[in-house]
């Protein structure tokens, strides 16, 4: 019998964060306590999202929106980072960037958690910037993704491919 398989990787759904962005500034352009505070929230380049208000309270309270918003669309807060306040002439400004993909040091630390304390009969592969999982049993497979699922990682991941 063939192995079975399953991918951890680390994806955003570009849609769904366009749409809780939009919401967010929506919110942001009705709500009574953001009238007339200048406070905005808009893409700025590919994965960065910039957040202007006129005090650092006001900058904290959009993100929060926004991350609010992220949640409802099932989208993970650790695809989000986000840095601190910055003073820009009247303005606060608040970036944040939205990242994708398993990094080398991330793969090597899922790949030893599997290896220490899964199953034995278990094999994983670094593909680029996603691990493969595979075994000749598929209760091994469900046990290393439930392992996975409750290790305290740093970063958002989903489970695809599992064949």
């Amino acid at each position: 019998m063939a192995d079975s398989s399953f991918d951890i990787i680390n994806k955003l759904d570009r849609q769904e964060v366009d749409n809780a962005l939009n919401q967010a500034a929506k919110e942001i352009s009705q709500r009574y306590d953001f009238k007339g505070t200048g406070a905005s929230i808009s893409w700025s380049g590919e994965n960065g999202i910039e957040i202007v208000a006129n005090a650092d309270e006001r900058a904290q309270a959009v993100l929060d929106v926004f991350q609010t918003k992220l949640v409802k669309r099932g989208i993970s807060l650790k695809s989000l980072e986000s840095g601190e306040p910055r003073q820009s002439g009247k303005d606060v400004r608040l970036s944040s960037t939205l990242s994708e993909g398993i990094s080398t040091e991330q793969a090597k630390k899922v790949s030893k958690l599997i290896r220490d304390e899964g199953p034995k009969g278990v094999k994983v592969q670094v593909q680029g910037d996603e691990l493969r999982v595979s075994s000749k049993s598929r209760d091994d497979l469900q046990s290393v993704i439930a392992l996975v699922k409750g290790a305290d990682l740093d970063f958002a991941v989903q489970f695809v491919n599992y064949r």
